[in-house]
């Protein structure tokens, strides 16, 4: 299935990150990246955040304003963005926009504050992408 670069103690490199996400999966990555870079003071960091369950990942920040974690799965990423109370009303108003799948994961999601929460997005085409990158945006408007 999907399954995550779950070794702590073997730090992926960039090649064995592409070779693991697959030529399709990669390609999207860089693409949600080069997106990213135009919107934002992209930094990224490699990471091994949350425990064993999640893995490896990028953390990808907007200079101190932390916008999302992708985690690394085998033929695919899975994005996990934090919508937070202030933006609530933003993401909903957007939702009828999105894809089923998105609005599915934001009805599912697991709750944070009053009324937010996190959303986990794998992404396995472009058009799911492009919902990734609005829920993004949403968290943290472009520059």
């Amino acid at each position: 299935m999907y399954e995550r670069l779950l070794n702590k103690e073997v730090v992926p490199t960039e090649d064995d990150i592409a070779e693991y996400l697959g030529e399709k999966s990669f390609k999207r990555l860089c693409n949600m990246e080069k997106i990213l870079k135009e919107q934002y003071e992209l930094q990224r960091e490699l990471k091994f955040p949350f425990g064993n369950s999640y893995g490896w990942g990028y953390k990808y920040s907007h200079r101190s304003t932390h916008l999302c974690y992708v985690f690394f799965e085998k033929d695919a990423f899975t994005v996990m963005i934090q919508i937070g109370d202030g933006k609530v009303k933003e993401l909903e108003s957007m939702l009828p926009l999105l894809l089923p799948k998105a609005r599915e994961l934001w009805k599912n999601r697991y709750p944070c504050g009053k009324s937010g929460g996190w959303i986990h997005y794998r992404v396995l085409n472009n058009e799911e992408l492009n919902d990734v990158i609005k829920l993004i945006n949403v968290r943290k408007m472009p520059k």
